[in-house]
């Protein structure tokens, strides 16, 4: 059945972020900064696997130059709509009706839920795995790379929503609709989606992740949101080039 694989998916961040959401109280503060510092080193790690496209020997420096050029681009259009603005105020409305079983108003727990969900969006929503388990999943070839992000989204989504509590289970509704859109438009976007603008999604969308570590990490609050554009520009400018080459 189509669209069982996001199916899955929303049960296991569901499972993830409820026991995330129950252990987190827990867990003293030093502990929690600790996982949150692990989560950020983890993810750098899966940022850094993402980069070997980039590596290549003979299209690596073109893939290179796209990334740069589409990372500026994205950021200027993300900003230009006010794209993480618009995510966050959709975080705070997401908030409000889980203000009952938050059972907190106050600022501090305003402000972790709409990061959370900001965080956890971004984490399950972008990269390769989304786009391309999504299109297999729409066009009903298999459920194979889903179920390998749904294991691997649960899992950190129980670290995140130790941290960050119900703005992670929030993200359900981003995972939901992206996921859903691109498994219900499968037929369409299926050829376009050619091994180099595979390559070059997975690279731009490794360095997104790796805003988001570093955001983990305290380094830096980068605006990864507003960078989302370059996922779009990043496979646009790949199948361009590739098409005139």
């Amino acid at each position: 059945m189509r669209g069982v694989g996001t199916l899955i998916n929303l049960a296991t961040v569901l499972a993830g972020g409820l026991t995330g959401v129950f252990i987190g109280d827990r867990l003293p503060e030093r502990a929690r900064r600790t996982v949150m510092q692990g989560l950020g080193l983890v993810t750098i790690a899966v940022a850094v696997v993402g980069f070997e496209p980039l590596f290549d020997p003979e299209e690596g420096l073109k893939r290179f130059v796209i990334l740069i050029v589409s990372i500026i681009a994205g950021g200027l259009v993300g900003e230009a709509v006010g794209l993480e603005q618009r995510l966050e105020g959709a975080g705070e409305r997401l908030r409000k009706r889980f203000e009952k079983m938050t059972r907190s108003k106050d600022d501090g727990d305003r402000g972790r839920f709409v990061e959370g969900f900001l965080i956890a969006t971004t984490v399950f929503c972008v990269g390769p795995l989304t786009i391309l388990g999504s299109v297999e999943d729409g066009l009903g070839l298999s459920i194979r790379l889903l179920a390998i992000k749904s294991t691997l989204d649960g899992f950190a989504s129980i670290g995140f929503a130790s941290i960050y509590g119900w703005g992670v289970l929030a993200s359900l509704v981003s995972i939901a609709v992206i996921q859903g859109l691109i498994t219900a438009s499968a037929v369409l976007v299926s050829p376009l989606m050619t091994s180099e603008v595979i390559a070059q999604l997975e690279g731009t969308g490794s360095l997104l992740v790796l805003g988001i570590s570093l955001r983990l990490l305290d380094i830096v609050r980068v605006r990864v949101v507003s960078l989302l554009p370059a996922l779009v520009i990043a496979s646009v400018a790949a199948g361009v080039v590739e098409a005139v080459a």
